[in-house]
This record gives C-alpha cells, sequence and structure tokens, in this order.
C-alpha cells in the first residue's frame, strides 16, 4: 500500500487521472489533482467519478496512514453528496479523516475543496481493515489489475 510508510504508491489509474499526493503524515492523506479536458463529463464539468476516486483516494490513505504495517484495508462503502460543478483548469484538493476506528472497521469523512475553499463534495464511508493481507489481495506483482 505504501513505500515503507512515505508516500503512499498511486495505483495506476490514479496516476492516469493526474492524482498527486501532496501530504502523508499519520492521520492525514491529501490527495490533489487539476482538472482536465478528459476529465469533463457530457455537461462540461468535472465527472463525478473524478470526485469519488478523489475522496476515496484521500479517505483511504488517511487511514492507511494510521494501520500498523501489517494490517490491510479496503472500502466497504462510502457516500457522496456532490455540492458544486467545476471546470476545465480547477485545483481539487480532497483530504480525510478518521472519524472512528474499531479492531475491523473504520469510519472516514472526507471533503473536496478547490484551491480557492469551495466544497465541491463530501463524503462518509466505511473501511474494512484486516489484521494481515487477505489471501484474495496476494497476487504477483506485475500482474495486471494488481496496482
Amino acid at each position: 500500500m505504501s513505500n515503507e510508510r512515505g508516500l503512499p504508491r498511486l495505483t495506476d489509474l490514479a496516476k492516469t487521472i493526474g492524482f498527486e499526493v501532496t501530504e502523508f503524515t499519520e492521520g492525514s492523506c491529501i490527495v490533489e489533482c487539476t482538472v482536465r479536458e478528459d476529465h469533463l463529463n457530457m455537461g462540461g464539468v468535472a465527472h463525478g467519478g473524478i470526485h469519488a476516486t478523489l475522496l476515496d483516494s484521500a479517505m483511504g490513505g488517511t487511514l492507511v496512514s494510521t494501520l500498523a504495517k501489517e494490517e490491510w484495508c479496503a472500502t466497504a462503502q462510502i457516500d457522496i453528496s456532490y455540492l458544486n460543478s467545476v471546470g476545465v483548469g480547477t485545483r481539487l484538493i480532497a483530504s480525510g479523516e478518521v472519524a472512528r476506528r474499531g479492531r475491523n472497521l473504520a469510519h472516514l469523512e472526507g471533503r473536496l475543496l478547490t484551491s480557492e475553499g469551495t466544497v465541491v463534495a463530501t463524503a462518509k464511508g466505511t473501511w474494512a481493515i484486516w489484521d494481515t493481507r487477505p489471501s484474495s489481495q496476494n497476487r504477483s506483482e506485475g500482474t495486471p489489475g494488481t496496482d
């Protein structure tokens, strides 16, 4: 998930979309992206999938920043409220906060803002936590679909 507690490794999807992790400290992960033409929906504004993926990445990264090295997590549920649309050139900044963490579940909240501070979307989600990487996730490196 992360490279020895440095910045988390971005998935190929995140790299393709143009995500950047700009902060990764205990209890915090900030993921940013500048809206491009290829991010737009048919209405000419950023597609909600960009918002959802940014929030999922920031919220999941925030939880990862609190896990023991051997622990593993995955998104179980996420609910997003889309509040404002944005266009090309807008810098989006996603952040997450752990609302409550138990042994096997964590509840997180996220915010997606523009660089000017406008709230674009908010999210709440639940993450499953395992003591070790689940056997279903033990694929070899380089296998398509494992990043």
